[in-house]
């Protein structure tokens, strides 16, 4: 109710002003128009002693323009408390027709006065009350037009647009994104400030959000100019891996000591190192020969990681891990390969469990197998033998062979005096094949440069769910500590859920403090809706009867960045947030922007782009295959 008193008194003050403005130009006729009026006789004696006192004390009528223009002035201010009629025609195109009309009918006729003729005063009047009336209407529709907004801001833009992080806050580890946001109107230039990428960072989107040009590539040039060693799994090799080399080759004074680059290839064996992840020295125990066979079998069969537990799950996974174990302890390891412990799989299971079980560390892991086989169990044996071999068959390739079986380096890719920068590369073509090698190089490096007193290193993994990450939930929640950065690209949540399982699914969402999201949909938008939380925003609703239409402000709790938007990004915007540090706090952590690329550098980057050299040479054409072969048989 105060509400409503406090608005009729707004208007019965408006009505006045207006009826002041009014009567101003009233007084307007009457004094510079007064020979006209006397003439008919319409004229008082005590109105001429009035209008008399009035400019002697104001000086309003000394001239035509000051009359006007204080008239003028009252009727603006009147328009402002206008109420807000139904009208739903009124355009800003009829608005300027009114004004112009109104000003030149208004102020430009003035030289009528200086004729004697009482038709031109009688124009002048006529003319001069047109103009005000022209004026009147355009200040009222103008007023309406800018009080009932209400479909101004369909979308919603301005109240979900907010104040981001303008200041760059760069140190020694940092990942520094320059960027361009909404705000008031406007657009305004800011910066997104990954102060602690050891808290590692998802970068989501569907394909061609721009989720690897933007961030990916970016995080891959700002660590190494920074002098980290890295690990880039490169989904579509040779992508990131080009980025990489040649960025390095720019910016190898950033390192203590010199890193060298290294490739892993199957798809040409003359442009890949070879690296044995089964390194003998990096085996201490029969748990590690476990990590392996787990991570080798659950990359060949992505079911199986929801099914861990399974007695035809577990048990090829405990027959592989006794069979890399013996290869491990055979002549100290002389033989411990993965290609090795594959043919060792493919012979004969009788004379395989005779060597294998004439090792008592290896009897009693063997057992469930022993029981079968003395039992008469052939079936159930068979079948446990089968879980083995049929998928890790798959994996039998000269070029795999060849590069899995050499030691051109070791994984400790954050060793201090031997820093590297690796790239595997896969093929969406081939990824069921590789990703099981591939899974052995992961699970062997997190294992290795989660140490301290290590080098600051950076994990840089693209399209995560085409392989599987052995231990990655607990390399982002512990390796902070030890300077190991982790960057994981993917499509959205759902992808990872499929291939991880549900429960190690959350941990990873759940353990990462910076996120990335370009256009993503569904449950992963509603998810990072969530995440970015609420904010106070303004309602307008508007009512319209017969008479009168009325709007109303109110304000309301409701999500920052809603789902819908998630849904709909631009190529190159992206929503997120961001941690900092107790020293380098950052009071916007959250950010919707677009992430500001220069692309005519990057282009002329690109075509400067150095190819990855050829790694191993031949003596003739069919050099290669000869002896790749002969390795795959020896």
């Amino acid at each position: 109710m105060q509400g409503e008193d406090d608005l009729r008194g707004l208007a019965k003050i408006m009505a006045f002003i207006r009826a002041v403005s009014i009567i101003i130009v009233l007084m307007h006729f009457y004094w510079f128009c007064y020979g006209f009026f006397a003439g008919q006789g319409w004229t008082l004696e005590i109105i001429g002693k009035i209008l008399t006192n009035f400019n002697r004390t104001a000086g309003l009528f000394t001239h035509t323009l000051y009359t006007k223009i204080f008239a003028l002035v009252l009727l603006a201010l009147s328009c402002l408390g206008t109420k807000g009629v139904k009208n739903e025609k009124i355009t800003w195109t009829k608005i300027y027709v009114a004004l112009a009309i109104g000003f030149v009918l208004f102020f430009l006729n003035t030289p009528l006065l200086k004729l004697s003729a009482g038709i031109a005063t009688s124009l002048y009047i006529l003319t001069t009350g047109m103009g005000y009336i022209a004026l009147l209407m355009a200040g009222v529709w103008m007023s309406r037009l800018l009080r009932n907004n209400l479909m101004d801001d369909v979308f919603n833009n301005e109240n979900e647009s907010f104040q981001q992080e303008t200041k760059l806050m760069e140190n020694e580890y940092s990942v520094n994104l320059p960027t361009k946001f909404y705000y008031k109107g406007k657009w305004n230039n800011g910066w997104i400030n990954v102060v602690n990428p050891f808290r590692a960072a998802i970068v989501l989107g569907t394909p061609g959000s721009g989720k690897s040009y933007a961030i990916v590539n970016n995080y891959i040039k700002q660590h190494i100019e920074k002098g980290f060693s890295m690990y880039i799994y490169d989904f579509k090799f040779d992508d990131l891996s080009t980025i990489a080399y040649n960025h390095l080759l720019k910016h190898t004074n950033k390192y203590k000591v010199k890193p060298k680059f290294y490739v892993i290839n199957f798809d040409d064996p003359r442009r890949s190192h070879r690296c044995n992840p089964l390194n003998p020295d990096f085996m201490t125990d029969i748990s590690d020969a476990y990590e392996a066979a787990y991570t080798i079998m659950l990359n060949l069969n992505k079911s199986w990681i929801l099914k861990q537990g399974d007695f035809f799950v577990d048990s090829p996974i405990i027959l592989l891990a006794a069979i890399i174990w013996y290869l491990r302890i055979y002549e100290d390891g002389k033989y411990c390969t993965f290609p090795h412990a594959i043919e060792l799989l493919n012979k004969k299971y009788a004379d395989v469990f005779t060597i294998l079980t004439s090792y008592p560390e290896l009897e009693n892991y063997l057992s469930p197998f022993m029981d079968a086989w003395q039992g008469g169990a052939q079936d159930q044996l068979q079948g446990q033998i089968a879980s083995a071999k049929i998928p890790l068959s798959r994996m039998i390739s000269p070029q795999l062979y060849w590069v899995m079986t050499g030691d051109d380096f070791t994984l400790d890719i954050n060793n201090p005096k031997e820093p590297k920068i690796l790239c595997v590369g896969n093929n969406p073509d081939r990824q069921n094949i590789y990703s099981a090698a591939l899974g052995l190089y992961n699970s062997r490096i997190v294992k290795l440069i989660n140490k301290k007193a290590q080098l600051k290193s950076s994990v840089i993994i693209d399209e995560l769910p085409t392989i599987y990450f052995r231990g990655l939930d607990n390399l982002i929640a512990t390796a902070r500590s030890n300077k190991v950065a982790v960057c994981l690209g993917f499509q959205d949540f759902s992808q990872l859920t499929r291939d991880y399982g549900d429960k190690e699914s959350k941990v990873i969402q759940n353990t990462v403090g910076n996120i990335f999201s370009g256009q993503v949909v569904g449950e992963t938008a509603k998810s990072l809706s969530e995440r970015f939380g609420k904010v106070l925003q303004k309602r307008q609703s508007m009512t319209i009867n017969r008479n009168e239409k009325s709007t109303s402000i109110s304000t309301q709790m409701d999500s920052l960045i809603p789902a819908s938007k998630i849904s709909t990004l631009t190529q190159g915007m992206f929503v997120g947030s961001v941690s900092d540090n107790f020293d380098e706090r950052i009071e916007q952590k959250i950010f919707h922007a677009e992430i500001v690329v220069d692309n005519d550098k990057v282009a002329a980057e690109t075509k400067a782009y150095k190819k990855i050299p050829q790694i191993l040479s031949f003596t003739d054409e069919n050099g290669a295959d000869n002896i790749v072969s002969l390795n795959s048989e020896g």
